[in-house]
């Protein structure tokens, strides 16, 4: 009875997940779709001196179709939670965590107005931090921190804006104004942003939040937390183009990002740390889109993103539960002998994000190189963009070789176990939507016939950057220690560190924050706000009310000395002033 109610909760919650994504994406496609038309429906709860508060929702393309895709994700990875978390105690706490995740990004997707988003901004960086300390250990816990210090730091960056939004007396975002302030709005909201989706120098808590289980690092590194930033900026992007400085500033942030969670990946061993490394890197590209003036491919990128990044992660939350919680690259191996539908899959989901032609990953990935190679950049921009889409490939083919095709340096045969059919059915339906999700979207969403495509040229160039990490098969195999040795012996250190972005994200809010709180609370909170203020205050009148007391309790000729002593010191003070 105990393990029948254990199953019962996730196997509720993702069949309501599975019957909401269904319901939005149909009417999405049949009710939005048909008219063309975008809805916004208001709740106003009072008015007062000319001032309304009110609740409201958009109900539009992108976020019918992005909430939809964030419930078939989490049903998928509650179904998956069913045989991975069976050991779980408290398997409900952990399925209402999930769920309240989930009602926090809806609620970010559906109110466009920026007082309203703090309730589903705030709510993911709560819950979120309430996810990644859940195993309560020593590493949960600093990860957590980390999370949360940073998220905190785009909370007040965006109740900033709020402020300055007073000038323009409207809260909404999703169209353009004008006025005093607005460059500065626009500069918090963007760094705002950039701390919930990790980009430089706020990237250090994304690899970090790999504490969490695998089915959370599933749900939050695929298409809830790290897109929030995206999402946010997205729509915040018609008045975004009033501000051509920050697009600007946003793009080069996205290419460095892109190229620095790249490099990175190809150094790390940790097969989920490596994940986590290729989301921030197809962050950097969505946020690189997004500067260069496509947002609704950023857009359409993200959404595919979504679909084939769970699946990577419940592939490899698979492979990590089947072989007794081994995730180092260098044991694992013969994956395909052992585990070879989760190793397929892992298959799929890697030629997936390397952009694979016909498969979701290629059909956004080809429009953000088309819109990097016809768009004003400049050409060291683009080049950079091009290296970090090529080194997708490149960590791809790491995962793959190491952990799928490569030798067992682990335990004997006996220690891995079969899939069971709750991981299984999972992992079906996110590889469904991982090969037929871009061209689906594309069918009922994107309209690419007046894009503006590049020649043959451009289109040669795209198919190189794709297969350009096909070099490091060949290297992996025949020069692996001449080439390491000779190329990257003075830089493993520097790259595998993700550019020492730890010490300057992680170690300055984790390290340098809390020691400065420290010595704030034993100085200010225990030290002079308790002589100037509580206690101060008490020993004032204290003091006070013992000497009113010594005067109206002693002799007739101690108070006349009391009364002859303040005559001389007002006599003395009038003679001094006047």
């Amino acid at each position: 009875m105990k393990n029948k109610k254990k199953v019962s909760v996730p196997l509720l919650c993702s069949i309501f997940l599975f019957n909401m994504a269904l319901f939005l994406w149909v009417f999405s496609v049949y009710q939005i779709g048909s008219s063309g038309c975008s809805y916004s429906v208001e709740w106003q709860f009072f008015s007062l001196c000319s001032s309304d508060w009110t609740f409201s929702v958009i109900i539009d393309y992108i976020s019918v179709i992005f909430s939809s895709f964030v419930c078939l994700i989490s049903g998928c990875v509650s179904l998956f939670s069913v045989s991975y978390m069976e050991s779980e105690v408290f398997m409900r706490r952990f399925m209402m965590l999930v769920m309240a995740f989930v009602g926090a990004m809806n609620m970010l997707i559906f109110i466009p107005s920026l007082i309203t988003i703090l309730l589903g901004w705030d709510g993911l960086g709560i819950v979120s931090f309430a996810l990644v300390i859940y195993y309560q250990n020593k590493k949960s816990l600093a990860a957590g921190m980390l999370t949360v210090l940073v998220n905190r730091i785009g909370d007040a960056l965006l109740i900033l804006s709020i402020c300055f939004l007073v000038n323009w007396g409207e809260w909404r975002i999703d169209y353009g104004m004008t006025g005093s302030f607005s460059l500065l709005i626009c500069f918090l909201v963007v760094v705002g942003a950039m701390t919930k989706s990790a980009q430089i120098p706020f990237s250090a808590w994304l690899p970090a939040a790999m504490a969490a289980p695998t089915p959370v690092s599933a749900l939050v590194h695929s298409s809830t937390l790290v897109t929030a930033g995206v999402y946010l900026v997205i729509r915040f992007y018609m008045t975004l183009c009033e501000s051509q400085e920050i697009l600007w500033f946003l793009s080069k942030v996205g290419a460095l990002t892109l190229l620095m969670a790249g490099l990175s990946a190809c150094f790390e061993v940790d097969l989920k740390k490596i994940i986590a490394l290729s989301t921030l890197s197809q962050l950097g590209l969505m946020m690189f889109t997004v500067g260069i003036g496509f947002p609704l491919v950023a857009m359409f990128h993200l959404l595919t993103h979504a679909l084939f990044k769970a699946l990577l992660f419940l592939c490899v939350g698979s492979i990590i539960h089947s072989s007794s919680d081994t995730q180092d690259g260098r044991i694992l191996g013969s994956l395909n002998h052992l585990l070879p539908f989760s190793s397929g899959c892992l298959v799929l989901s890697s030629v997936a994000l390397c952009g694979m032609p016909f498969l979701s990953g290629f059909y956004s990935k080809d429009l953000i190189l088309e819109g990097a190679f016809s768009g004003f950049n400049g050409s060291l921009e683009t080049l950079i963009v091009l290296v970090g889409a090529g080194l997708s490939l490149v960590y791809s083919l790491r995962i793959l070789l190491a952990g799928v095709f490569g030798q067992n340096y682990g335990s004997s045969l006996a220690g891995c176990s079969v899939e069971s059919g709750y991981v299984v059915s999972s992992i079906c339906i996110l590889s469904i939507g991982a090969v037929m999700g871009g061209w689906f979207l594309q069918s009922v969403w994107v309209d690419v016939s007046g894009f503006s495509l590049v020649g043959v040229l451009g289109k040669v160039v795209i198919g190189i950057v794709t297969f350009m990490g096909l070099f490091y098969g060949f290297v992996d195999y025949f020069l692996v220690s001449i080439f390491k040795k000779k190329f990257f012996s003075g830089l493993s250190r520097f790259l595998s560190s993700m550019w020492f972005m730890g010490l300057v994200s992680g170690s300055f809010l984790a390290g340098g924050g809390l020691k400065l709180g420290k010595m704030m609370d034993l100085h200010l909170d225990l030290g002079w706000m308790e002589i100037l203020g509580g206690q101060g205050v008490f020993g004032v009148l204290s003091d006070g009310i013992k000497t009113s007391y010594f005067m109206q309790s002693s002799s007739l000729l101690v108070q006349t000395r009391i009364i002859v002593v303040l005559l001389t010191i007002v006599l003395v003070g009038g003679l001094y002033f006047f």
